[in-house]
């Protein structure tokens, strides 16, 4: 989200879904749960070149009419069909000719008054900016080889290492050597370069190492004008239009509706041809506009929350909130991620601010894909901007999250004890050498399960553990939402020199990736980004946002060491054990003296390492720091912002020495 909330402001509050009576001179109903339920699939437009079929779910409508357009934007329509009442609040009508490539909307009429031009709530094709539905040829948007397309392996969610990023910020600097630059496409060149021949683009992340790409809003949203993609448009995506579509600002034609299904198609295949899966960030809960939002204009206050006075409820912090709890929006819900799964092979969703949604509608979306694939991964933010017009206990906060099994949420606890409150940018915390956090980063390090040496009564924002096993834990220091990191170094620490800044920077990094959660870093981290100290950069310009690619020449210790510590992680199941029994069997804090300095050990080949024991130490003072250990002769591979499996030397116990502002791992 574009604004950044803390979920502890509202988990306390208990609220009761409020109903508004809804009567048409067609229908009456009490209160929305008594609105009929239409069975089967929510599909608006079925095709043939013989005939087309259109239904719309519209209970409360008093009559509606399809509208046939030749273009996608513009002009009037070229017949206009009325639509017959039919079961379950449905309204249909039958075109007895051959539409492809022909346009349409719907538009509602409920107390004798029309309510606007609508594509549906349910369009899978749209014209430029969404406003249209098309009717297109859908084997012709499948990229050669699509149907041996599958997703790469993964064995466990612990194996999972996420990489968050936005398409434009990925490419469009001309350091980036893409062609296609801010575009799907990006993500489909191979070869692309910076100035000194390192590699950018889908290579890049080849040799970095992830396994998850984490795309920002990627479905058609509305605040970004796709007839001026040429002013230099830039948007998150956090203003939903049309769920079902790719968005047309990231397609190199948004004005032919299938191109931009199939460049997204194109993406997604050779993300999987290299090995990376592919996540897309869903923001069902809210929409851009009310009023004139597809939902509002088809059934008038179903979809969304309303507070005791009936006006919209705001959880999102955005003018409305959507209300998962009702059975249509359930539905509609759970065939969203079902399609975007089986039309597009998508592997995994991140819901942006899923603590307005309800929990039953989070089990239910989870055992539909289970069905499916039970490794497409589910995450997102445990919290809300406001109090939702819901039961807190019923909702999918982070404290409820134990009910969501394999559901996993953002541990603020971990980034905000590394980094400081992500309120006040000012304030650092361990990372800055301001003592009190230790408990902080141990809860994250542990994966936010319980664990008898991490006390929750000195934990930031949380006075119990909230994750039954340790993947329900996204682990993380910086996101698109805040201060990046570099960025947030600087802000809590304004004397910082650029030694400093990049062992610091690598300390976060390294508590993140052993830990035992699940590691999710931002796009460019990696080569030290920065956004010029701005932390809502969600309408920013590509002079803020965008990548610059020479960083990975000038930070190239950096980005090495990224990448050995993913290595690193990938060749060591100690430290992604994914099993809260076996982390609380192996994972054993060791007694530090005084604060900012943090060390544990995963002993006896945990998780079946070929390493027996692992020291982890992280010190966050300025000084190097005594550490005392189980005697033996252990081999270094990380110290002083240098990581080498083949060992970087030998240390005996039963003391050793961590330098300052860094991490020390050693095994034996």
């Amino acid at each position: 989200m574009k604004m950044g909330t803390n979920y502890l402001a509202i988990l306390g509050v208990t609220t009761v879904t409020t109903v508004m009576s809804c009567t048409t001179a067609k229908k009456e109903y009490m209160s929305y749960e008594l609105y009929p339920v239409r069975t089967g699939n929510l599909i608006e437009m079925e095709y043939t070149p013989e005939a087309t079929k259109f239904i719309l779910w519209s209970p409360t409508a008093d009559e509606v009419r399809l509208m046939l357009y030749e273009a996608g934007e513009g002009g009037h329509a070229y017949e206009t069909v009325k639509m017959q009442p039919g079961e379950e609040g449905t309204w249909s009508a039958v075109v007895n000719k051959d539409l492809i490539g022909k346009f349409y909307t719907f538009n509602v009429k409920i107390d004798d008054k029309w309510k606007g031009d609508t594509p549906g709530i349910n369009a899978r094709a749209v014209g430029v900016n969404g406003r249209r539905a098309a009717i297109i040829d859908w084997q012709s948007t499948n990229p050669d080889g699509w149907e041996s397309d599958i997703r790469p392996p993964l064995k466990s969610a612990a194996d999972m290492i996420i990489y968050e990023m936005h398409y434009r910020d990925f490419s469009v600097d001309s350091t980036s050597g893409v062609k296609h630059k801010g575009k799907y496409l990006a993500l489909t060149e191979h070869g692309t370069m910076n100035s000194d021949k390192l590699l950018t683009g889908i290579d890049h992340l080849i040799e970095l190492g992830v396994t998850h790409v984490h795309l920002l809003p990627s479905f058609d949203y509305a605040s970004v004008d796709e007839t001026k993609l040429n002013e230099n448009s830039y948007n998150w995506g956090y203003d939903p239009q049309n769920y079902n579509v790719p968005d047309g600002s990231y397609a190199t034609d948004p004005y032919q509706p299938a191109t931009r299904v199939k460049e997204f198609k194109q993406m997604v295949q050779a993300l999987h041809k290299a090995g990376i899966r592919v996540i897309m960030d869903v923001v069902y809960n809210h929409t851009f506009n009310t009023d004139e939002s597809n939902f509002e204009r088809t059934v008038p206050g179903y979809f969304y929350r309303q507070k005791e006075d009936k006006s919209l409820a705001n959880g999102s912090g955005c003018g409305n909130e959507t209300a998962s709890e009702r059975p249509m929006m359930r539905k509609f819900m759970v065939e969203s991620v079902l399609y975007w799964i089986k039309e597009y092979h998508v592997d995994g969703f991140r819901f942006d601010l899923m603590g307005i949604h309800d929990i039953e509608t989070m089990n239910e979306i989870r055992k539909a894909v289970n069905m499916i694939d039970p490794t497409i991964c589910i995450y997102g933010e445990g919290w809300a901007a406001e109090a939702p017009q819901y039961p807190a206990d019923s909702l999918a906060m982070k404290g409820n999250i134990a009910q969501i099994p394999e559901v996993a949420v953002f541990s603020d606890e971990l980034r905000d004890g590394l980094c400081g409150p992500v309120g006040d940018k000012h304030k650092g915390a361990f990372l800055a050498g301001i003592p009190g956090e230790e408990m902080s980063v141990k809860f994250g390090i542990a994966g936010a399960i319980e664990h008898p040496q991490v006390h929750c009564d000195s934990v930031n924002y949380t006075k119990k553990p909230w994750a039954k096993q340790p993947v329900q834990m996204i682990s993380y220091v910086s996101c698109h939402d805040g201060l990046c990191l570099v960025d947030r170094l600087k802000a809590s620490m304004p004397s910082i020199t650029p030694e400093q800044l990049i062992r610091l920077d690598k300390l976060a990094q390294t508590v993140v990736f052993t830990s035992q959660g699940i590691p999710f870093i931002y796009a460019g981290e990696e080569i030290m980004r920065d956004k010029q100290g701005i932390d809502n950069s969600y309408k920013s310009p590509d002079a803020v946002n965008a990548i610059d690619w020479r960083r990975k020449t000038t930070n190239g210790d950096v980005f090495i060491y990224y990448k050995r510590l993913i290595d690193l992680r990938k060749s060591h199941p100690a430290f992604r054990m994914g099993d809260a029994a076996l982390v609380r069997k192996h994972l054993e804090f060791l007694p530090v003296e005084g604060s900012n300095l943090i060390a544990f050990r995963l002993k006896d080949h945990a998780n079946g390492d070929p390493w027996e024991e692992i020291i982890v130490a992280f010190n966050s003072r300025p000084t190097p720091a005594k550490l005392a250990v189980p005697l033996g002769k252990y081999t270094v591979v990380c110290k002083d912002g240098v990581i080498d499996t083949r060992g970087l030397g030998i240390q005996n116990g039963p003391e050793v020495i961590i330098p300052g502002q860094s991490a020390l791992i050693l095994y034996k």
